[in-house]
């Protein structure tokens, strides 16, 4: 059996959004760093000339220049290769078009085309219409999809011995001129109609376009849409030299790392302040996963601290006008490449002030009212009303299927249904009144059993008995009769993290035979004492 490609793979499941999604994130992901690192490296020669430092004339702006320009002209090339290994194809020959595009005869033709009265150039008696791809994003992804097409047919007709010569020609033989014949222009003229269409919208309300994206990027980044909008960030480069949503960004991203620093400055939890401090670190250098994932979300509030605040930072930075002139990741150094060829001006100030504002509104509203009493106070929990059948979260984090556990013997259901939370804060609390049926010697798991005769396992993390209890606390002992929002168990988890383990907690009920139904209720964050799942018989 023949393997199908990735990208057809791929295509036979999911929507099309899905799809797409998954597409553009696999061209783009390879280089997004080393395109953020060239971006700011632009960023920073754009304020050594207006701070006088450098001049373009200098050898040294030159290969300075030629350093962070590099990507950005010859972007047909990087393009062609990850495009065409996405595809399935052989990302050497797409590397090649994209070659093609950026090569120097064809940039000359183009800029001698420009010329009043130049002559018309033909291919086999087809006239030919030569555009500037030097720095195009959709020309080389629509060529590089033919190219694999055609390649693949050519080797299902081709023998064997013929596949690794033949086939590479057949598709530079055929794909190359089609590119600049049809191709080419039809995709620049796709690529004109996404950015006007795209600063149509934006000119209609510009503050509103920025409060929109502003609340709604990290909710994006969850999903994973925003790779949705990366192509037309890249396109906005190219055909307006300039884009607005990446000063947008900043705000929201900023916004985040502000939430993290309330909790910093709020909890009274010592090991939920290490983690706030590292977050905090990499956030204001863009990595904003661990903030998200590890704090904001789980504890549910930060995040949508975070998202108003992006909201409104992004408002006021749209409404300044501001705009990024070369692409690069949101963090401390982003403003940088915010500066427009005549220096700095009120727009590179309306977008610091946006910022600031996101992160002081985000870091003031966490600190007052982000964090539920059992983050701010260990042992204090807000327990909610619960009747027999229901089972409160043991812990605040985030709530994920058991299914996702990377633990095949709970992830099967072999010790009985249940769910998984991964944990924003080390603490572990009494799910409902009854008794501890049982303490495992290294403090990381704990049997109990409901006064309604529910028997609930709570495992700490993913094989963390190979930690021989060094992390754990146990508050409580085997027969202990306890309420809801007793502390059970505390432990560390950046040690634990530290340790190379994982922190999903797997919350198994064991004599799940005896229900009819048992619902998850909670949604995809939770906070301890608050309602995790519903049995029935």
């Amino acid at each position: 059996m023949t393997a199908k490609p990735v990208a057809e793979e791929k295509a036979a499941k999911g929507s099309v959004l899905s799809q797409l999604i998954d597409i553009i994130s696999g061209i783009f992901t390879p280089f997004i760093g080393v395109m953020a690192a060239t971006g700011l490296l632009k960023g920073l020669l754009a304020l050594a000339v207006t701070c006088g430092w450098l001049t373009p004339e200098q050898g040294t702006y030159k290969i300075c220049f030629a350093a962070s320009d590099a990507l950005f002209f010859f972007f047909p090339l990087f393009l062609g290769y990850t495009a065409g290994k996405k595809f399935g194809g052989n990302p050497f020959i797409s590397m090649v078009i994209g070659g093609a595009l950026t090569h120097p005869l064809m940039i000359q033709a183009f800029e001698a085309s420009q010329a009043p009265g130049a002559a018309v150039e033909h291919f086999l008696g087809i006239p030919v219409t030569f555009i500037n791809y030097s720095s195009s994003v959709i020309p080389i992804i629509l060529a590089s999809w033919v190219c694999c097409w055609l390649e693949r047919k050519s080797n299902a007709l081709l023998p064997s011995s013929m596949k690794n010569f033949f086939s590479p020609a057949i598709c530079l033989a055929v794909v190359v001129p089609l590119t600049f014949l049809v191709i080419g222009p039809v995709a620049t003229w796709l690529s004109h109609l996404l950015a006007n269409g795209y600063q149509f919208i934006y000119a209609f309300a510009p503050w509103l376009a920025g409060a929109v994206l502003g609340a709604m990027w990290q909710v994006c980044v969850i999903f994973g849409l925003h790779w949705g909008l990366v192509p037309l960030m890249i396109n906005n480069m190219t055909v307006l030299g300039h884009d607005s949503m990446l000063p947008i960004i900043l705000p929201a991203v900023i916004a985040q790392v502000g939430a993290v620093l309330g909790i910093f400055l709020a909890t009274r939890d010592a090991r939920q302040r290490v983690l706030a401090g590292s977050a905090f670190s990499a956030g204001l250098f863009g990595i904003t996963e661990p903030a998200i994932y590890g704090l904001t979300l789980p504890l549910r509030r930060p995040f949508i601290f975070g998202c108003v605040a992006g909201a409104i930072g992004g408002a006021i930075t749209a409404f300044s006008n501001s705009y990024a002139y070369s692409f690069g990741l949101p963090n401390i150094f982003f403003p940088a490449q915010m500066i427009p060829p005549g220096g700095i001006d009120a727009s590179v100030w309306g977008g610091l002030i946006g910022t600031g504002v996101a992160f002081v509104l985000a870091c003031v509203l966490t600190f007052f009212a982000g964090l539920p009493r059992a983050s701010a106070a260990p042992g204090a929990v807000t327990v909610a009303p619960a009747s027999a059948n229901d089972i409160l979260a043991p812990m605040s984090g985030s709530v994920i299927a058991l299914e996702q556990v990377p633990d095949s013997t709970f992830a099967s259901g072999l010790l009985g249904k249940g769910v998984a939370i991964i944990p924003a804060v080390g603490q572990v609390i009494a799910p409902f009144p009854g008794e501890v049926a049982s303490l495992f010697q290294t403090k990381h798991a704990i049997g109990l059993q409901s006064d309604s005769g529910i028997e609930l396992l709570i495992h700490v993390g993913i094989d963390t008995v190979k930690l021989d209890g060094v992390p754990f606390t146990a508050h409580v002992k085997e027969g202990d009769r306890v309420q809801a929002g007793d502390l059970l168990i505390e432990f560390d988890r950046q040690a634990i993290l530290d340790a190379g383990y994982d922190l999903a907690t797997p919350i198994i009920i064991s004599n799940s035979d005896d229900y009819r139904e048992i619902d998850t209720v909670a949604s995809s964050a939770v906070e301890a004492g608050q309602p995790l799942l519903s049995v029935s018989h």
